[in-house]
């Protein structure tokens, strides 16, 4: 007689998670604020770019988001998890620009208005895409407070953020040499450009002097931008050119004419000595300008093509410009050599483009204030530590940022011009007032994600006071600067507070060769294709538990087959249970527990609070291989078999019953983090509650020491005496003949209560119990309070015999070297905890033991 329960005889994902997430938002159990008595734990999701798919770097990171917050849910948490996207300026507009390209037409064909009505409809075209992979990934978000970047709501805060940081004088408008991305026409901040290592040529020029013979030598990676030179400099110290410094010289192949200066910034040791001043295309040479009152104008155009002042090379793309300006100089002689250089070159992270430096009036966050309050009065806990120390080090380094964005999807900036007049201010000043065309980077807005989306600037705002200051942030390393930094800094100016407590980083999803996954390279991995082959718990699995925080982890398909095999693993040992109880009701009696359902109890309590310290050190790496290690070998492997003795005993099978019933339980919700969907089918269809989700989180209730122990014992036994069996060739179906030395007597007298276990899995035709065995032509295996002889058969030969023990002799010898390296070891000694030190010390004691007994049996073979 068993549970009438129609599990599948092989595990089927598909049929496992079809409408199970439909089911969970159609009980509301996503939704936060139901009970007020709870303590709130939030976490708000990093919005994802409405640019295209989810990647496998967003599984990873929502996938540890929505571990927390299942397991602070279970734990009886008001627990938030709180959903949104980001209009990610550059990002979106390329790709909407991309696509009204092939359309034949352009964003100033449409206009600003027209223009916003094709970026809302791709808004939410994506924001589909996006929430069916928030689906297929089974995160329990919270949609009833989902937010956009671009929501009224959080419009205003960004206004409200402006216009304060204005009036305080840290956002000022002025020229400077910023990051130019010609594909996108837009300023890019310092952090938005990625600098690769680049094949490029240094080109040796000379500058012809006006009204004498001779000339100068510059070299310079940037032929194109000589039209714009406003000066040679030297160094004022340096000999070779002091006669020199006040002449004139032709810009080469023009008529230009330029003054020599001297500067101290010159490197007399570096190339010729000589350099050329170019104000508006480098931001060395603009605080050279400044200091020697020099002019500033640009010979490129925003779109990087030549302007007037190029002369014949006008309307050509700078890089052409450079080919044939250096083509022709080489024919008049004024380009003496080109070199090959290698050198580090910045591209647009977003567009991919080479990034010019360029003279540009743009808006700019002074960050003095902002970062010396957040270095003094920050208080977050970065996970792994280190990458505090790296994020600091970037604050003490930090440049104004650069926050003006020529584009039209994004936050307008809430500036008025007139002739030179400027009002910072949310309306129209009044007639003749025009609004900056402007929009502010992407990041000014999700800086402030963890309290605009909670209602702020309103703190009286039910959310706002209380889900924030939320608990924990999930990114990547890779956007510590761009991200986690801005959202720090704000959070203290803005609501005095840190905007979480903690920050858990991870690192990049790699290839199988280790490379970084990209569109580029071709080597990227779609989270559904996986999700297709394998399943969602299979990649959730697979993801969590490779890689501990803040390093990087290889995408592997045969862990990912791995983890579809311990689910399946799962599901046929919740199969052997259903087959062998006959109610999920069943309740312990502890006063008729058998040794091993003490032994898998305590074991059950000492994996729920292991398990327990690493979740809470998001260590979910090692909290999964915790359960990996007592799910599969503890429970599976030693329980169930040893338990289907029990089962036929009519006396001990109710309680067994109960016992399989009650580490099931806690199993599946010890799971339910990592695997939402396979732990949801089992418990509603076992034990016919609502749902796994609002289950409580299991407790560790039991602890018979004395039973672990003795459990131990009789499983090295086992152990010893099946690989003695494998060594000699034996099969597990022939009877052999056993005697166990046991001089404890607390030791005999147990086993002896449960010698039909023992008989069974030695599979032995004779037992024997005593305290002493006087060896008569036996083979001996030695144990720490354990000593086993096994009468020999014509099988087995004397020269396996010394084998075997020389075999352990190797293996005991290394265990004790290993073992004795660690006491003597003055740092271990000094820093482990005394429980560690005298476990391992007794490790030692029961391997030295052995070690003698195994070369007393070895000297009748001498």
């Amino acid at each position: 007689m068993h549970m009438k329960i129609n599990l599948e005889t092989k595990y089927n994902f598909k049929s496992v998670e079809e409408g199970r997430y439909d089911y969970w938002l159609s009980k509301g159990f996503f939704e936060s604020g139901k009970d007020f008595k709870k303590e709130p734990f939030t976490i708000v999701i990093p919005p994802p770019n409405v640019t295209g798919k989810l990647h496998l770097g967003h599984a990873w990171d929502t996938a540890i988001q929505d571990i927390i917050i299942r397991r602070k849910r279970m734990q009886g948490y008001d627990a938030l998890y709180l959903p949104g996207m980001d209009h990610a300026g550059i990002a979106t507009q390329a790709k909407i620009d991309e696509r009204l390209k092939n359309q034949g037409i352009s964003r100033y064909d449409l206009g600003r208005e027209k223009y916003l009505e094709k970026a809302w409809e791709w808004k939410e075209e994506y924001a589909g895409h996006i929430k069916e992979q928030w689906k297929a990934l089974g995160l329990s978000l919270d949609y009833t407070k989902e937010r956009f970047t671009l929501d009224d709501k959080l419009n205003d805060a960004v206004n409200h953020v402006f216009i304060s940081l204005y009036k305080k004088g840290w956002i000022y408008r002025g020229y400077r040499i910023i990051n130019w991305d010609c594909e996108a026409k837009t300023a890019l901040s310092n952090i938005e450009v990625e600098y690769e290592e680049t094949q490029g040529h240094l080109y040796h020029f000379n500058y012809p002097f006006v009204g004498e013979e001779g000339y100068l030598t510059i070299a310079t990676t940037r032929p194109e931008t000589m039209f714009a030179d406003q000066a040679l400099m030297v160094h004022p110290k340096d000999e070779r050119y002091q006669k020199h410094i006040g002449k004139f010289v032709y810009i080469p192949g023009t008529s230009t004419k330029i003054p020599v200066i001297a500067d101290d910034y010159v490197d007399m040791t570096f190339g010729t000595g000589v350099v050329k001043v170019t104000p508006a295309h480098d931001p060395n040479d603009y605080e050279v300008a400044k200091r020697h009152g020099l002019s500033m104008p640009l010979c490129m155009n925003e779109d990087g093509k030549m302007n007037e002042m190029a002369l014949k090379y006008e309307g050509l793309d700078r890089f052409e410009c450079r080919k044939l300006v250096t083509k022709d100089l080489e024919l008049l002689g004024l380009c003496p050599k080109i070199e090959n250089y290698t050198h580090q070159v910045g591209y647009s992270e977003r567009t991919g483009v080479m990034v010019e430096p360029r003279l540009s009036l743009q808006w700019f966050v002074d960050m003095k204030g902002l970062t010396e309050q957040t270095l003094k009065n920050n208080k977050v806990q970065f996970v792994p530590e280190r990458f505090k120390n790296t994020f600091e080090n970037w604050l003490n380094n930090i440049q104004d940022w650069t926050i003006s964005r020529q584009l039209w999807w994004g936050h307008r900036i809430p500036a008025w011009f007139k002739g030179d007049e400027v009002k910072v201010q949310i309306d129209s000043p009044g007639d003749d007032w025009k609004q900056d065309e402007d929009v502010l980077d992407t990041w000014f807005s999700s800086a402030l994600w963890p309290f605009s989306t909670l209602g702020w600037p309103d703190i009286e705002s039910d959310d706002y006071k209380r889900y924030y200051p939320t608990n924990v942030l999930v990114t990547g390393y890779d956007i510590i600067f761009f991200w986690v930094a801005r959202m720090m800094f704000q959070g203290l100016e803005f609501t005095g507070k840190d905007p979480f407590k903690t920050v858990l980083l991870h690192g990049l999803i790699r290839d199988e060769n280790g490379q970084k996954m990209s569109k580029s390279l071709g080597n990227g991995v779609d989270p559904m294709d996986v999700i297709d082959t394998y399943g969602v718990d299979a990649l959730r699995f697979f993801i969590v538990s490779n890689s501990a925080p803040g390093q990087d982890t290889r995408y592997d398909v045969t862990k990912i087959e791995s983890s579809w095999n311990f689910i399946n693993k799962l599901w046929n040992i919740t199969r052997f249970v259903t087959l062998n109880i006959t109610d999920s009701k069943l309740t312990i009696n502890e006063n008729e527990l058998n040794l091993f359902d003490k032994w898998i109890l305590s074991r059950l309590s000492e994996t729920i609070n292991l398990a327990d310290t690493f979740y809470e050190k998001y260590e979910f790496n090692e909290a999964s291989k915790v359960l990996t290690h007592f799910i599969w070998e503890e429970f599976a492997n030693w329980y169930l078999e040893l338990s289907k003795v029990s089962l036929n005993d009519e006396n001990a099978n109710k309680n067994t019953q109960a016992v399989l019933v009650y580490v099931l339980k806690d199993i599946l919700k010890l799971l339910h983090p990592f695997l939402p969907f396979v732990t949801e089918k089992l418990f509603i269809d076992i034990f016919d509650e609502e749902s796994i989700m609002i289950s409580d989180w299991p407790v560790a209730k039991f602890d018979y020491t004395n039973e672990i122990d003795l459990v131990k014992e009789i499983q090295e036994i086992i152990i010893k005496v099946r690989t003695l069996r494998n060594d000699y060739n034996v099969k597990p179906s022939k009877p052999i003949n056993i005697k166990l030395e046991i001089k404890d007597t607390f030791i005999l007298d147990s086993l002896k209560l449960y010698d039909g276990y023992l008989v069974k899995f030695l599979n032995t035709s004779q037992l024997a119990y005593q305290e002493e065995v006087i060896p008569t032509d036996m083979i001996f295996i030695a144990g720490a309070n354990i000593n086993i002889y096994i009468e020999k058969s014509d099988l087995i030969d004397l020269e396996q015999e010394k084998a075997s023990l020389l075999k352990q002799k190797d293996t005991l010898e290394k265990e004790l070297e290993r073992s004795k390296g660690l006491l003597t070891n003055e740092k271990f000694m000094s820093k482990a905890p005394e429980e560690k030190k005298n476990n391992e010390q007794r490790k030692y004691d029961d391997y030295l033991k052995q070690y003698n007994d195994v070369i007393e049996m070895l000297k009748k073979y001498v």
